[in-house]
């Protein structure tokens, strides 16, 4: 078996081992738990595709979240008219995952041809232009429901699982099936060859040219790959939150969104998995936190959201200056510490009789 293969069916193994293990843990979750977890599979689709992006390529993105976006937009309108044309369970879910790559692949595909020829704080500029305009264009683009948004067609426990697994378990285990089925690839091009360009683009785009390496196509193909899987992510939480809507996709998500795989740890997929969960989980333990304390209602109100978005800049500057390469590194430095710590020595003969 050569070392491509191992490679592969190594990868593959893992995920469908951590699959198991979520849908799993599952039965051990409350439904408003099974929701976050659907939640944070969502987020963990847009994530991992943005730490390659930046990561790998060195392409910054401030408004991944349109591409997010741009799949739930595309699963509702795909979606909604196949429910009124009487379709319905699993083939509906198709369609309307086909509407999500088809819309989120396209304007990845723009944002990749742009990001071809534009660098730096001009990639930036142009992808935060974008998140910033979304209200208008859905406000001005007939069809996409304006501010009130799209509804998307009820998702519910098939027959064969009703009195097994409740909605929200039903909705968390579509969650992870399509989180498996969006990272897995990403995973797959990281550690491959398409990884191994990504990063001599980010390297030396001249070196990179000289070696036979076109870094046009490779950023183009980075961000169209982040783009399929922000938009399996949209329609996730489309069907999750059973509507779509430009106010879920702002700003501050979207640089949320990149706050998350710097402090996990850019260019790795567990650092992105970690960012995921701060960004599902951590407003929620600040606001459990900030109703303990008892503090009064006018300040627990202007706490609500922002003290959030504090606590995570409080983070990422904490997280930069300890641990640069994120915590997913940090995390991964003491796991190997404690493996190394357990392992049992090599015996080294004494003598040289001994041998």
């Amino acid at each position: 078996m050569t070392t491509d293969r191992r490679r592969v069916r190594r990868t593959l193994l893992r995920a469908a081992l951590l699959t198991l293990l979520a849908v799993g843990a599952t039965f051990l979750l409350d439904d408003y738990r099974n929701y976050q977890l659907a939640v944070v599979a969502a987020v963990f689709c847009a994530t991992a595709g943005l730490t390659l992006l930046v990561g790998l390529t060195g392409q910054l993105s401030l408004g991944h979240a349109v591409l997010m976006a741009a799949g739930g937009y595309g699963y509702a309108l795909a979606a909604a008219p196949a429910a009124a044309a009487g379709l319905g369970g699993p083939a509906r879910f198709a369609v309307g995952v086909a509407g999500a790559l088809a819309l989120a692949g396209a304007v990845g595909m723009l944002l990749g041809l742009a990001g071809a020829r534009l660098k730096g704080p001009y990639l930036a500029g142009l992808t935060l232009a974008l998140v910033i305009a979304l209200p208008a264009i859905t406000t001005e683009v007939p069809g996409l429901g304006g501010g009130q948004g799209l509804g998307v067609p009820f998702e519910g426990v098939p027959d064969a699982l009703r009195g097994v697994v409740g909605v929200e378990q039903w909705h968390a285990w579509i969650a992870v099936a399509v989180a498996a089925a969006a990272v897995t690839p990403l995973a797959l091009l990281r550690s491959g060859r398409a990884g191994t360009r990504m990063r001599a683009v980010h390297g030396d785009e001249t070196a990179a040219r000289l070696a036979g390496i076109s870094p046009a196509r490779v950023k183009t193909g980075a961000f169209a790959a982040g783009a399929l899987a922000a938009g399996l992510g949209g329609a996730v939480l489309a069907v999750v939150t059973q509507n779509v809507s430009h106010g879920a996709y702002d700003l501050a998500f979207s640089l949320l969104l990149l706050v998350a795989v710097v402090v996990g740890g850019l260019g790795s997929i567990g650092g992105a998995a970690v960012g995921a969960v701060l960004v599902v989980l951590l407003p929620w333990w600040i606001d459990l936190v900030v109703a303990g304390v008892g503090l009064p209602a006018d300040v627990e109100q202007r706490l609500a959201g922002n003290a959030a978005v504090l606590v995570f800049g409080v983070l990422l500057v904490a997280v930069t200056v300890v641990w640069p390469g994120g915590l997913s590194h940090a995390l991964g430095g003491r796991v190997s510490s404690l493996a190394r710590r357990f392992r049992p020595a090599p015996h080294v003969p004494p003598t040289l009789t001994e041998r």
